[in-house]
């Protein structure tokens, strides 16, 4: 299962109003049914953004792994490899799911492909999450 996708579509505003508007059209004979799907609709969104939660230590982790070797340490770019820490989770994320499909955008796509193809929904959530803040410390 993509969670990564379920978030999207659990958390998304137009899918939240989308259920209000049809809980508001659907005339049911019983109030017990319009709770039944209220809170069957509302467990859904609660569980898909607690399951899918990731974790900035355990992408820190995969970072250290691999990435740091191009990228440099917290993503802040190396030689002819971009910075890649602060930018939004749901860019990493497409990106490492585009390079993950095997499909090229850029000049260094044959690596990048070759790293993000073993690559979970769960680890590029993770990687993408501790992107977003990390940041390069030196040692004095």
């Amino acid at each position: 299962i993509n969670c990564n996708k379920w978030l999207h579509f659990f958390a998304n505003t137009a899918y939240t109003k989308a259920v209000v508007y049809f809980n508001q059209l659907v005339v049911l004979r019983s109030m017990n049914k319009v709770i039944s799907i209220n809170l069957i609709c509302t467990f859904f969104l609660v569980f898909s953004t607690h399951v899918t939660a990731a974790d900035i230590t355990a992408g820190e982790v995969r970072y250290k792994k691999t990435c740091i070797n191009c990228h440099g340490p917290a993503g802040k770019g190396a030689a002819s490899y971009p910075k890649i820490s602060g930018n939004d989770p749901a860019y990493v994320t497409e990106k490492l799911e585009t390079y993950r499909s095997g499909t090229e955008i850029g000049p260094n796509s044959g690596l990048m492909i070759m790293m993000a193809k073993p690559l979970t929904d769960e680890e590029i959530s993770n990687l993408a999450a501790y992107l977003k803040d990390a940041k390069y410390e030196v040692n004095q």
